[in-house]
């Protein structure tokens, strides 16, 4: 800006002819205003006269010809960029240094693109598919196998099995037994609906029991402690006559010796070993 008429507010030289800068309304020559005003460049640390670009990011300030990328030093200027512990860098420079790899394609996940976070690994949303149809997941129901994803329907197609009880798909966890699948859930007592997994059970005519239902309904004394013979451990028993007996409480009546695998001879509804039935 020229001037014909005024003074510099400062060293109140005349400016008639020369050029002038205006600040809060008062006229300063170039030399008092860039002395007073000018920013320096946090670059080149050089002051930004009057007559430059002055380009402005977060309070600090450059030259147009130092606004530059810190590692490859090509200029910003109307260009994006990102900021990383106070250096300026291009978004190349940005991505190699600092952005996330997709776990798919191992790419660079550019600065301001979409990207989905899984399992503590990003991928690109375009790589975020399912393994079989190839369609994206985004944010829908998914289910991984072998480290590989897949939306729910492809997934009951390729690999899920079916509750052998209420005949749905078993999408995690499930039981085994009689060599097909249940539901946990659908693994229950035959008797009292209780569920089964996890807990100890009793199979009787291809169906699961627990302790206490199997107890109630099949189980059978023994004839010397009175108490329910179950199956559970491997459990031994003696069976004689229709009657049963706890492994170890198949003892001679008058001297309590064991008489598994001994011979015995009974008396009533005594069993008693051979020294003290010939007595």
């Amino acid at each position: 800006m020229t001037s014909n008429h005024t003074d510099c507010h400062y060293c109140l030289q005349s400016l008639r002819g020369r050029k002038y800068a205006l600040r809060e309304e008062n006229a300063y020559c170039v030399t008092c205003y860039d002395s007073l005003f000018a920013n320096p460049c946090e670059e080149c640390k050089q002051p930004i006269e009057c007559d430059s670009k002055d380009l402005a990011y977060k309070g600090r300030h450059w030259h147009e010809g130092c606004f530059k990328c810190a590692k490859c030093s090509h200029s910003l200027v109307e260009k994006p960029f990102a900021a990383k512990d106070e250096l300026l860098l291009c978004t190349e420079c940005y991505s190699d240094e600092y952005s996330s790899k997709c776990f798919h394609c191992q790419k660079t996940i550019m600065p301001g693109s979409r990207k989905i976070e899984f399992k503590g690994s990003s991928w690109h949303e375009s790589c975020f598919v399912c393994q079989y149809c190839r369609q994206p997941l985004g944010t829908k129901p998914l289910i991984t196998k072998d480290n590989e994803n897949y939306c729910v329907p492809c997934f009951e197609k390729q690999f899920a099995h079916h509750c052998y009880s209420c005949k749905k798909v078993i999408t995690s966890g499930g039981v085994t037994y009689h060599d097909q699948p249940w539901h946990k859930e659908c693994f229950v007592c035959a008797g009292c609906k209780t569920q089964l997994s996890g807990q100890r059970f009793i199979s009787k005519d291809e169906y699961p029991y627990c302790v206490d239902c199997f107890s109630k309904l099949y189980a059978k004394k023994c004839a010397a402690c009175k108490k329910l013979i179950t199956a559970l451990g491997g459990a031994k028993f003696i069976s004689f006559e229709e009657r049963q007996w706890h492994g170890e409480c198949f003892n001679c009546a008058k001297c309590s010796v064991s008489l598994v695998g001994q011979g015995f001879l009974t008396r009533q509804d005594d069993v008693l070993c051979h020294e003290c039935g010939s007595a």
